[in-house]
């Protein structure tokens, strides 16, 4: 079942549903939350000459290659812009959201992409489009 508008704010409310931190008013849409791109980016490189990549070893030999190098913007710079970041075309980066969302067991949530920005090229989530329930155990 999708929860409707109404369903989404009162299990907010009711602390059901956590958004950490919390939501503004136009986050809240028809049968959906739009989340916000968080600070850290993480930037892959072109290419790995000379990785490979095993079943066996897992992802240990691209960890240990330096494949990845993650940069933390601030909301503000020192003279109070927002800082931006830019993706360059080719380039290949990893950025979560901003705002981390915790649902109770018997739901589970669904991250999807905006068409506007598919269509310009930025994809959503590449295997993972499900929020699970927290599980404390």
């Amino acid at each position: 079942m999708i929860l409707s508008h109404q369903d989404i704010r009162k299990a907010v409310e009711e602390r059901r549903i956590v958004f950490d931190p919390p939501l503004v008013r136009d986050q809240f849409k028809e049968a959906s939350v739009d989340l916000r791109l968080g600070f850290p980016f993480t930037i892959l490189q072109k290419d790995l000459h000379g990785v490979k990549i095993s079943v066996a070893h897992g992802l240990k030999p691209i960890q240990n290659a330096n494949f990845s190098t993650t940069i933390d913007l601030k909301e503000k710079n020192a003279l109070g812009q927002a800082e931006t970041f830019t993706i360059e075309p080719k380039m290949f980066v990893l950025a979560m959201t901003y705002e981390k969302v915790t649902v109770p067991l018997d739901m589970i949530a669904m991250v999807e992409g905006r068409s506007t920005y598919a269509r310009v090229g930025l994809s959503m989530h590449q295997t993972a489009p499900w929020i699970h329930p927290a599980f404390e155990g």
